[in-house]
C-alpha cells in the first residue's frame, strides 16, 4: 500500500468513526462549498477535504454564548488595560519601532501613540494573539451558532479568500476564538480590506511583520475618518440633568448646543465640533466626557466607549520619542 492510498484509507476510517464531526457531509456545508466554487473558483475537492478535517470547537460555542458574569464598570475595566507594565511595554515598542511608527504617522496622519495603544490593548504588543485554529472556529460559528451564523459564514468566505491571496496554509492560522488574527486582531474581512504591505516584501503579514501591523492599523484609522491633529475626547462637567448617552457613540450635537443643555467641556474645544456625551462609572463616581470624531473612529475598531477610552488613556501615558 503506497503512502497516498494509506492516507486515504486512514482518512476514510477517521470519517467513518466520526460521522457527526464530518462537516463535509452536511447539506449546508455542501451549499457553502458550491458557492465558493461558483463565485470564487475554488477547487471543490480541496474544500471538501478541508471540511472533512475541520473540528467542531465546543469551547468556542461556550465562549461566545456564555453571558458575561457581570457588566464591568469603567472603574473595573480601566485597570485591566492601563497598567504600569502595559505602559512600560508600550514605551519599549515606541522606541524600538520609532522610525516605522513615524513613517506611518506621516503617511496616514494617525499618532504613533494611538497605533501603539491599539496593539497594546489588543494583544499586549503581539504577545497574546490567540491560539485557536481560525478555520475551525469560523466553521463552528458559521454552521453551529445560529444567532450570528450569517456574519461568521461571511467571515469564513473572507478567510478562505484571504489565505488564497496571501498564500497562507489554512491549517496553521491561529487567532482568537471569534476569528480575529495577528498582532492587531483583524477579522478576515478587515484583513482583506485594510491590511497593507508596509515593509514592501510583497505580503501583508499581521503576525510576523511589525511594519505591516503598524501600517495596517494606521490605514484602518485613516479609512474610518481619523482627523490628523484632532482632539479625541475631553472631560466635561454637567450642570443639571442630561440624557444618558453612553451607547450613542457617534457625535451628534455641537459643543455649543451641548453647553446650552448644561454639558460644559473642561478644556478648550471648537464650539462647532460635534460630540457625544460619554458617562462612565469611575473610581470617584460618575465621569462625564465628550467624545469627538476621533473617539468615534477608535470605536470602529471595537464598538465600546470603554474600549476607546482605554486606548486613548493608555496612549496618553506613553513617552513619545
Amino acid at each position: 500500500m503506497n503512502q497516498v492510498t494509506s492516507f486515504f484509507a486512514l482518512l476514510f476510517m477517521f470519517v467513518s468513526l466520526n460521522v457527526q464531526a464530518d462537516y463535509s457531509q452536511r447539506s449546508d456545508v455542501q451549499q457553502f462549498i458550491g458557492e465558493m466554487v461558483e463565485k470564487h473558483g475554488f477547487d471543490r475537492n480541496d474544500l471538501e477535504l478541508k471540511f472533512v478535517l475541520a473540528k467542531k470547537l465546543d469551547g468556542v460555542l461556550e465562549a461566545i454564548a456564555k453571558p458575561a458574569e457581570k457588566v464591568l464598570t469603567w472603574r473595573e475595566y480601566r485597570p485591566i488595560f492601563v497598567t504600569s507594565k502595559r505602559i512600560r511595554r508600550g514605551n519599549e515598542f515606541l522606541k524600538l519601532h520609532h522610525e516605522i511608527l513615524k513613517r506611518a504617522e506621516k503617511e496616514y496622519g494617525v499618532p504613533a501613540e494611538i497605533i501603539t495603544a491599539i496593539i497594546g490593548v489588543e494583544t499586549y504588543y503581539g504577545r497574546l494573539s490567540g491560539k485557536t485554529q481560525v478555520f475551525d472556529s469560523l466553521v463552528t460559528l458559521g454552521f453551529d451558532y445560529p444567532p450570528r451564523s450569517r456574519f461568521f459564514l461571511s467571515e469564513l468566505e473572507q478567510f478562505l479568500l484571504l489565505t488564497r491571496e496571501e498564500d497562507i496554509d489554512v491549517s496553521v492560522v491561529r487567532g482568537s476564538y471569534a476569528g480575529a488574527m495577528g498582532m492587531p486582531q483583524f477579522i478576515s474581512s478587515s484583513y482583506r480590506q485594510y491590511a497593507v504591505d508596509f515593509d514592501g516584501d510583497g505580503k501583508r503579514d499581521l503576525w510576523n511583520s511589525t511594519a505591516d501591523v503598524i501600517g495596517s492599523v494606521a490605514n484602518y484609522f485613516k479609512v474610518h475618518g481619523w482627523k490628523n491633529g484632532g482632539q479625541v475626547v475631553v472631560p466635561a462637567r454637567i450642570n443639571g440633568q442630561i440624557e444618558e448617552t453612553r451607547n450613542k457613540l457617534k457625535p451628534h450635537t455641537s459643543i455649543a448646543d451641548l453647553a446650552k443643555k448644561g454639558v460644559v467641556p473642561k478644556v478648550a474645544v471648537d464650539n462647532d465640533a460635534k460630540a457625544t456625551v460619554i458617562t462612565l462609572e469611575g473610581k470617584r463616581g460618575k465621569e462625564y466626557w465628550l467624545g469627538l470624531d476621533n473617539f468615534y473612529v477608535i470605536t470602529r475598531y471595537n464598538h465600546s466607549a470603554m474600549y476607546a477610552m482605554a486606548v486613548y488613556q493608555l496612549s496618553q501615558e506613553f513617552n513619545v520619542y
